[in-house]
């Protein structure tokens, strides 16, 4: 086939694109929002002024200055005091808040006297982060609150400040977060969500794209186009929206790295090499899709089964380690899991592509995956008749 055979495969390809608003809103419109959305959605890094409430039955200086100081975190904001703790915990039941710290009557008085007084704080667990953060701020206020009481105390028994502080932290804690040191969750979260809706979308466009030949008639027309060359005719197809595709992970790399200075510990390139190499790895998967599975509907079941189980088997969200055996077996087929390994090694880590050669050779066996079934799809494209 001539170049110009080829280039006007291409041509016909792009006309299918553009006549159809399907492709403009799943290839361009979609992606852009979502990029928009995660990005945004987390952009202080970790949900602030999250909305908790005090019930202080003591009321003393000593309880009012440790208010204060809960409220001076930044995840917390103290939007209410109540009288009691019924009346706190209904307004958790009802989600006016999500946490309320409870310090009982006597509470100075019994820790003055070195009693071992009880405070309590309740969050509420229907919502993960908000919920954890809360307990993280109240646990550590606690202990402030704690070592502050025994502080002065300490004091009135003539110890220096040094002694004090030898009783109260006899060995010295310094803690380092290395690779996300902001404590940022749009990191944690926009690393994996973006490569891998934009995979789950490449795998229903592609399929697809496919299957509208096949529904329109016009496979045998496309063969015939490319003189029965069911891999120049593929390639023609494939390119255009391979051109999208990587404009859009040029794009939503642009935010992350570029914008929000996301970590990346290495160059830019390296990490567009193996974002690029998803996107080859995600069309190959539903070109073996197409072949193996004659159905549109089932075709596209099975994608979008595969792209959502996708990001919990990554690992970014649960720990790997804690797989069961037959799950960690089964993590090797989803190209997204190696993606996220490459990007953790490369841009996290900042350590050489040697570290993770075993997953780009996993990626590319994903792209080389519809060359063992190219006879089974032109097979297909040439004598199916379009089912639902």
């Amino acid at each position: 086939m001539s170049n110009n055979t080829f280039f006007a495969l291409v041509v016909r390809e792009c006309k299918r694109m553009t006549s159809r608003p399907l492709y403009l809103f799943c290839m361009i419109i979609a992606p852009a929002l979502v990029f928009v959305f995660f990005t945004t959605m987390m952009s202080n890094g970790l949900p602030t002024d999250i909305p908790v409430a005090v019930v202080d039955e003591d009321n003393t200086s000593v309880t009012r200055q440790v208010i204060r100081n809960l409220d001076a975190f930044q995840q917390t904001e103290i939007t209410a005091q109540y009288n009691n703790f019924a009346e706190a915990r209904e307004a958790m039941q009802r989600g006016e808040i999500y946490a309320f710290y409870y310090i009982p009557e006597g509470t100075t008085e019994q820790a003055l006297a070195s009693r071992q007084p009880v405070v309590s704080f309740y969050t509420s667990a229907s919502y993960i982060i908000p919920s954890s953060l809360e307990y993280r701020d109240m646990k550590m206020m606690s202990e402030y609150a704690s070592g502050a009481l025994t502080r002065a105390t300490l004091y009135a028994q003539g110890l220096s400040e040094q002694q004090a502080m030898a009783v109260l932290q006899p060995i010295k804690i310094e803690m380092f977060p290395v690779n996300n040191p902001r404590l940022n969750y749009s990191v944690y979260l926009c690393n994996t969500m973006l490569p891998g809706i934009l995979m789950l979308l490449i795998l229903q466009i592609t399929i697809f794209s496919i299957y509208g030949e096949i529904k329109e008639e016009t496979a045998k027309e496309w063969l015939s186009a490319s003189d029965n060359n069911i891999i120049k005719a593929l390639t023609s197809k494939m390119l255009p929206q391979f051109v999208i595709w990587f404009i859009m992970t040029l794009l939503y790399m642009a935010i992350m790295y570029g914008y929000y200075q996301f970590p990346l510990n290495c160059s830019f390139i390296a990490m567009l090499i193996p974002a690029t190499l998803l996107i080859l790895a995600s069309q190959g998967l539903a070109l073996f899709i197409c072949a193996m599975v004659p159905s549109l509907r089932w075709a596209l079941s099975l994608a979008t089964l595969w792209g959502v189980l996708s990001f919990p088997i990554s690992g970014f969200s649960f720990p790997y380690i804690a797989f069961p055996a037959p799950m960690k077996a089964l993590s090797f087929l989803f190209p997204l899991r190696h993606y996220f390994l490459i990007y953790a090694s490369q841009a996290l880590n900042g350590l050489s592509w040697h570290y993770t050669w075993i997953n780009y050779v996993f990626i590319l066996l994903f792209i080389i995956l519809p060359f063992f079934v190219v006879n089974r799809l032109k097979t297909f494209l040439s004598e199916y008749h379009y089912t639902i």
